[in-house]
């Protein structure tokens, strides 16, 4: 521990992120991170509680002369986002995140980091055993399974918490106040597998895209990256048609909240036709790269032998998914007319799975207001309905409505203004955060959400900015001088 990241600035914050990595950290398998951190407490000598979820709260009181003043949360969550590459060998229940810098950047080699939310809670950690730092009475709360649908933070225990601000450390823009967030709610389409034998003289392959670049589906679906799921059911479909194609299996995407980076399918298809198929697999790859070459320039498509699958969908059936998967909306829908660059509302085609009798279809529809989300859960619904599916959506999670009028907001702005010479820039943004739940648990709650610079979370890319650490750091610092009386 500290071997890598150890000789960083602030050296608090990096050594407490460092040992982070060394836990296991799943969504829904927190236990070894959890562990860490109750030993945390209890070496520091810090209150703990854990609500009946397991969310953990961490209490200090307040230095001396802050004792007056309001009390704040600082707010994080403690799993991760589990993606590698398919050639990459790493057991994320048990292996520790493997970082190294490049340049100005930490990353995580064949890895999600897990920067999100990992640094976000090193520093109020940090924070929670600092000796020089006056602050008021502060409590740390970190919420388990935050990346499969915020469910700790909708789990949480009401009265725990006695303090009237929180501060979200989940946001991934230095220089930036993030004051509001779309709301979301995935929906789940099934087909029952029913199967039939591989035709005679048959070949098999397996056809697979990989190299995409991925990302969260909140903060890059603007960016009209590719979906691989889209990509490959765009061959699948044609090549069904051209040479009798037959499908047993389509695998692609990990999470509701990444867009899909790879994606794979086990087909079969008469003999006679082999050659042509594999010349064409070769120009649609050309083609493929040549429509992506600046937004995917590592994308590729290929096709290797493999033995006959035992089975093969029934006619009806493939052509039921192919057809949901290329009528299926992904992408943003509709910009903010509002806030300028603000996607309002979107959707993610994120996950389809074959398993042994059923073929599964995960989306995840975002929109910052509520009408808009439900209409494009409607036309999935739709869109999955009218291919011979069953559709069910999840119960969501709320929006954060921005309040500009926030005290710890113009603390904040103050605060930057006084550090930086300039102004901070102030956001809502596409991406869901746990601040409309707690919001929803405790009434009338001042929150605002900052953190460092990150590119390409979700996705073994992700990285995380070195000097903005710093930046957000001293940010939290300050602002913890200057919070408002309690009246």
């Amino acid at each position: 521990m500290g071997q890598v990241l150890g000789h960083l600035e602030p050296k608090a914050v990096w050594d407490i992120f460092e040992e982070i990595c060394q836990y296991p950290r799943p969504s829904k398998q927190e236990e070894k991170i959890i562990g860490y951190i109750e030993n945390f407490a209890k070496t520091n000598g810090l209150e703990l509680i854990k609500d009946a979820f397991g969310n953990l709260i961490l209490k200090k009181p307040a230095t001396p002369g802050m004792e007056n003043k309001k009390g704040v949360v600082i707010q994080g969550h403690i799993d991760m986002v589990c993606e590698k590459n398919a050639d990459v060998e790493f057991d994320f229940e048990n292996d520790p995140i493997q970082t190294w810098i490049d340049g100005d950047w930490v990353k995580a080699k064949g890895t999600t980091l897990g920067a999100d939310n990992g640094i976000g809670v090193a520093m109020g950690m940090a924070l929670m055993v600092s000796k020089d730092v006056p602050h008021p009475a502060l409590e740390l709360l970190c919420t388990l399974d935050e990346e499969t649908g915020l469910t700790g933070a909708i789990n949480l225990g009401a009265g725990l918490l006695n303090a009237q601000i929180l501060i979200n450390l989940d946001s991934e823009e230095d220089g930036a106040f993030t004051i509001g967030c779309a709301g979301g709610i995935n929906s789940i389409g099934t087909w029952e597998y029913k199967s039939e034998t591989v035709p005679a003289d048959s070949v098999a392959y397996e056809i697979a895209i990989k190299g995409l670049r991925g990302g969260h589906s909140g903060i890059e679906i603007h960016d009209y990256r590719g979906n691989g799921v889209k990509l490959l059911n765009r061959i699948l479909w044609n090549f069904a048609k051209r040479y009798d194609l037959r499908v047993s299996s389509i695998n692609g995407g990990n999470k509701h909240n990444a867009i899909p980076r790879e994606a794979f399918a086990i087909v079969t298809l008469p003999k006679i036709h082999e050659e042509a198929f594999k010349l064409n697999i070769s120009k649609c790859n050309d083609t493929i790269r040549e429509e992506w070459l600046s937004k995917e320039p590592n994308v590729n498509l290929s096709a290797s032998p493999k033995d006959l699958p035992n089975r093969i969908m029934a006619a009806d059936l493939q052509k039921n998914i192919l057809n949901a998967i290329y009528a299926m909306p992904h992408g943003q829908m509709r910009v903010s007319p509002d806030i300028p660059g603000l996607v309002q509302t979107s959707t993610n085609l994120a996950v389809v799975e074959t398993k042994e009798d059923k073929f599964v279809m995960l989306t995840s529809q975002r929109s910052s207001v509520e009408s808009e989300k439900n209409y494009i859960k409607h036309m999935v619904e739709a869109v999955i309905t009218l291919a011979g599916g069953v559709c069910v959506a999840n119960d969501g999670y709320p929006g954060w409505q921005p309040n500009v009028n926030s005290p710890i907001l113009e603390v904040g702005k103050t605060v930057y203004r006084n550090l930086y010479g300039k102004e901070v820039h102030i956001e809502a943004i596409h991406a869901g955060l746990e601040c409309g739940l707690v919001g929803e648990k405790y009434p009338g709650m001042d929150m605002i959400s900052f953190g460092p610079s990150m590119k390409d979370v979700h996705s073994p890319d992700e990285k995380l900015l070195i000097p903005t650490v710093k930046n957000c750091w001293n940010l939290l610092v300050e602002m913890m001088k200057n919070i408002p009386d309690n009246n």
